[in-house]
């Protein structure tokens, strides 16, 4: 009887606004990178400065593209400057508003659903919300708090629903000590996994806050070294 495939959790650094910091993530092995074009954002750069970022990228690193409420002739023109690049609409955005952004699905995006922290968190009806936004590659679980991501907090996954029928990308808090537990805990209850971080890889700043999109290449060695472990961990574990 052969061995069951190995799980391999794909990843997306986020948040980057410095060279060296795209090429560790991709030393490191990451599949995916984040470039947060919402200005308000500690972490925004501009649309040509994600495609001079972008540009360091080998093939099959995919760069992905954070807006916020942004029009669809913005989403379009920025998504222009960076070829392959995935969209991510990350605010308030209906399902009409992410097809028109994505020039009705020419541009593959994702879409994140703000989970509410604490009990909260089983109130939120992911399913219908994965049904509403079915357009989208995948839906990923960003824990809700003020502003728009990048709180470093999160959720509690084991209030997540028990089985939602597509991709989901795992965000929010996460950090190379939790990502694991994340994983075994949230991979069974969807098609596929995926994860993203952005503050629990950056460099530590005065008083141990981080130093938002400054990022630190040891901690994301130490992140994408988790989750091939929790990749490689029995499927019983949870």
């Amino acid at each position: 009887m052969s061995s069951p495939s190995p799980i391999r959790t794909r990843i997306k650094i986020c948040g980057l606004t410095r060279e060296q910091d795209v090429d560790a993530a991709v030393a490191a092995g990451a599949d995916a990178v984040g470039f947060v074009l919402y200005a308000k954002s500690p972490r925004a750069v501009s649309p040509e400065r994600a495609a001079a970022l972008a540009r360091r990228l080998p093939p099959f690193v995919t760069p992905v593209l954070l807006f916020v409420n942004a029009p669809a002739t913005e989403v379009i023109a920025a998504s222009a400057c960076v070829p392959g690049a995935t969209v991510q609409f990350h605010g308030d955005e209906t399902p009409e508003d992410c097809w028109a952004a994505s020039d009705r699905g020419r541009i593959p995006f994702l879409r994140a659903a703000r989970i509410p922290l604490g009990e909260d968190a089983a109130r939120f009806d992911l399913v219908e919300y994965a049904q509403a936004h079915s357009h989208a590659r995948a839906i990923l679980l960003d824990a809700h708090v003020e502003g728009y991501g990048g709180g470093g907090k999160a959720f509690n996954w084991s209030l997540l629903p028990p089985s939602v029928d597509c991709h989901l990308v795992l965000s929010g808090g996460l950090t190379p000590a939790n990502v694991a537990d994340g994983i075994l805990q949230v991979r069974p209850r969807c098609r596929t996994l995926a994860v993203d971080v952005s503050s629990g890889v950056e460099a530590d700043g005065p008083g141990g806050s981080p130093l938002r999109g400054v990022k630190d290449a040891g901690k994301i060695q130490r992140f994408i070294a988790a989750v091939r472990a929790a990749d490689a961990a029995p499927a019983s574990i949870s």
